[in-house]
């Protein structure tokens, strides 16, 4: 088995191009090897600023050979069709043919066989292609002619060796050779490599450290001890990071300080300066507040310990933070209000208006929603309406990273109050899964305002995410509303709020179609804590849109049917369910049947959606039906499965009257003391009673299946059990879907 070492050498990559690129290799240059048949042991990629490659083991020394035999035409076939199967199979004559004998006659069959090719022949093939196919998102073009390339950065060396032989392959005019380069600074010039080892070793001691995972560990390992020798604290940023480790091959952390006369501009703005300009970590003291300090990461050990390089990256500091102080106090002696009155100079969506009118509507979208998360509404609404204005800041236009937060510092700096300013600064959270949360009530109706404004806009302009397409981030924004909702357990109608949204717009936002939508981000949210997706579809079948009640009764449901009482309930459920599905396909009415079983005194069955449970505490039931064809809990119930206590007591009685066994009577008995403590632990929310209290019907269901045939030969005593059957299902419906459910 043979081992394989590919280095391209060139001058600086981007770092941020760098982690793609190995993966883009990896995935092209085995594409290549499967495709000629080669197989391999094991495979590692590397790169950084001046080279990407990749190292292989367990090749094998050439391809397989490879026979096979190809059915041709009839011995008797014509010419002409003889000489086009000679041609396909690379053939001269039929004498190369064997014939064998079939049951419409004799044919020719031509063997093939194509001897392996030579490893280091497919290698020297795959090189240049890769090479010429490789996909960085923005490469050069240099050279002249024939020798004309493209590549990220100008490419200057190769090394390809296959055992310690150098492959003979070429690109670009460039032949590959057994030579790379060390560090500029540390590093002795050219020199000559036999293999991975002797490559790894050697550049190190050239001043390379090759793998990105060890320059990334050394980065983060340093910078924190040059801060913990002075008794600071390194502000960690795995971006910075990753970015930092693609810049150097020779990393050393250098502990800068700059002027402290900058420390009153806000933190994020001092360490996003460092960041996007600089590239340098910031420093904090061991409470967490920023200091004069920064790190910066060199690309070579300093004779004078760092000294010079700190004093230089200092003196650049300073110059991006006086930019900084002028936009601070430009934008602080404009204020808010100023800024605002500039927002309707600037285009939210060319069909959705201003930034000027988006934030009108979210100043009345932030009162309503305050009304509901217990905030001051007053407060919201005035918020609301100025929470855009920093977009037109100076410091936003530089960093617009900044956006919210600068509003937030602004708004205090005109003597807004903390709770305020803090709200504004939380307008945007979260961003991300692991994003934290707004701080307050205030906050929280902000960010929900602006995550619906933005949802209800592009739902209503039919510009909804499809396939891994979200230009606009909707699936973040439905998914920061979740976890804002259910995290801090806040109970509002989602479909009062999108219509309360919608007025603003003077567009039609399809209601249904955004609440599916929060509905499958419900499901990827409570999927990550472990819940499974068809529990989460048969708690939403029921139709509730109160997002924290839906996601407590699919934990208390799964936690449930984990349990052998859930399990058993779940098979007699199905039992039911398959019988009584049956026969309503063979004709059986359920509504019928219910209205002929009822006394008249208590009337018939309500058929309405509205009847019977599934209705949120909001009483909306507001989530879609499920598809055509599929028929839910929901739809059930609006066929006659929706009784009131009345009827249900009386419905039970008329059974009882025509059962013959004593397993019916016990399951009629247990049904109407299930449903009625099922029923009051549903309305106080209590789901795990509620599935308590249904897990007792699991031993007499069992008895009835066993002792009782559905389908008597008398017909009203067959249409009682069948009535029976529908209370069994009916009482489980009542907490979920059970038919959504799998296994």
């Amino acid at each position: 088995m043979s081992d394989f070492l590919l280095e391209f050498f060139s001058e600086e990559i981007p770092a941020r191009m760098q982690a793609r690129a190995e993966a883009d290799l990896e995935r092209l240059f085995t594409a290549k090897l499967k495709e000629a048949g080669l197989g391999w042991s094991a495979l590692e990629t590397f790169s950084g600023p001046r080279r990407i490659g990749l190292s292989m083991t367990g090749l094998p020394d050439k391809t397989e050979d490879v026979r096979e035999e190809r059915k041709g035409p009839r011995t008797d076939a014509p010419e002409k069709a003889l000489q086009g199967f000679l041609r396909g199979a690379g053939l001269t004559s039929v004498d190369q043919c064997k014939i064998e004998e079939g049951k419409k006659g004799a044919f020719y069959v031509a063997v093939i066989e194509k001897p392996g090719r030579r490893t280091a022949d497919v290698l020297a093939e795959a090189i240049p292609e890769i090479v010429k196919a490789f996909p960085w998102p923005k490469s050069m073009k240099f050279g002249e002619g024939d020798l004309a390339q493209r590549w990220v950065r100008p490419l200057q060396r190769i090394v390809a060796l296959l055992d310690g032989e150098v492959v003979e392959t070429g690109v670009f005019g460039l032949k590959a050779f057994n030579i790379t380069e060390g560090h500029r600074v540390h590093g002795s010039g050219p020199f000559e490599v036999t293999g991975w080892d002797d490559y790894q070793a050697k550049l190190k001691e050239n001043g390379v450290l090759l793998m990105r995972s060890e320059r990334r560990a050394k980065i983060l390992l340093d910078a924190r001890k040059v801060c913990a020798d002075s008794g600071l604290v390194l502000v960690e940023d795995d971006g910075l990071l990753d970015e930092v480790t693609g810049l150097v091959e020779h990393p050393c952390a250098i502990l800068g300080d700059m002027d402290p006369g900058f420390l009153d501009l806000p933190p994020e703005v001092i360490q996003l300066t460092m960041k996007t300009h600089q590239k340098y970590f910031a420093v904090a003291d061991s409470g967490g507040k920023i200091t004069s300090k920064f790190v910066v990461i060199a690309n070579q050990e300093a004779p004078d310990g760092g000294a010079a390089i700190a004093a230089g990256n200092a003196r650049v500091l300073s110059a991006r933070l006086s930019d900084a102080r002028h936009f601070w106090d430009l934008d602080r002696a404009k204020g808010l209000e100023a800024m605002a009155a500039e927002l309707s100079k600037v285009t939210f969506h060319e069909k959705l208006g201003t930034v000027a009118e988006r934030a009108h509507r979210l100043g009345g979208l932030a009162g309503f929603l305050a009304n509901e998360l217990g905030a001051d509404a007053d407060k919201a609404v005035d918020l609301g309406r100025i929470s855009k204005a920093d977009l037109v800041s100076q410091m936003v236009y530089e960093f617009p990273e900044l956006q919210g937060l600068m509003a937030g510092y602004y708004w205090a700096a005109a003597g807004g109050s903390e709770l305020e300013s803090n709200a504004l600064k939380d307008q945007y959270k979260p961003q991300g899964p692991s994003d934290e949360l707004p701080a307050s009530d205030l906050g929280a109706s902000l960010s929900v305002a602006d995550k619906l404004d933005t949802l209800v806009g592009f739902f209503s302009i039919e510009q909804k995410p499809t396939g891994s397409k979200d230009p606009f981030a909707l699936r973040r924004s439905a998914l920061g509303i979740i976890r804002i909702l259910i995290d801090r357990g806040y109970r509002i109608n989602l479909r009062h709020a999108a219509a309360f949204a919608e007025k603003n717009f003077y567009l039609h936002c399809p209601k249904d179609d955004l609440l599916a939508f929060f509905a499958d981000r419900l499901k990827v949210h409570l999927k990550d804590e472990g819940v499974r997706h068809d529990v989460i579809d048969a708690v939403f079948a029921l139709g509730d849109d109160d997002l924290v009640r839906v996601a407590n009764k699919s934990r208390a449901l799964q936690a449930f049917l984990e349990t052998e009482d859930g399990a058993a309930l779940l098979a007699g459920y199905r039992r039911a369910a398959n019988i009584l599905s049956a026969e309503e396909k063979k004709g059986f009415d359920l509504a019928g049947a219910l209205s002929e079983a009822l006394p008249p005194s208590v009337g018939s069955a309500d058929t309405s959606p509205a009847g019977g449970g599934g209705k949120g505490a909001s009483g909306s039931g507001d989530f879609p039906p499920p598809p055509a064809g599929e028929v839910g809990a929901a739809e059930r119930r609006s066929e006659g499965g929706a009784l009131s206590d009345d009827q249900t007591a009386a419905l039970l009685i008329a059974i009882a009257k025509t059962a013959e066994a004593a397993e019916e009577r016990t399951l009629i008995s247990e049904i109407q003391g299930a449903e009625e403590v099922a029923t009051k632990a549903l309305a106080d929310e209590d789901f795990e009673a509620a599935m308590a209290a249904l897990s007792k019907l699991r031993l007499p269901v069992d008895a009835f299946f066993e002792a009782v045939v559905v389908n008597a030969q008398d017909p009203i005593v067959r249409r009682n059990r069948l009535l029976l059957l529908s209370r069994i299902r009916a009482a489980v419906d009542a907490v979920a879907d059970f038919s959504k459910l799998e296994g």
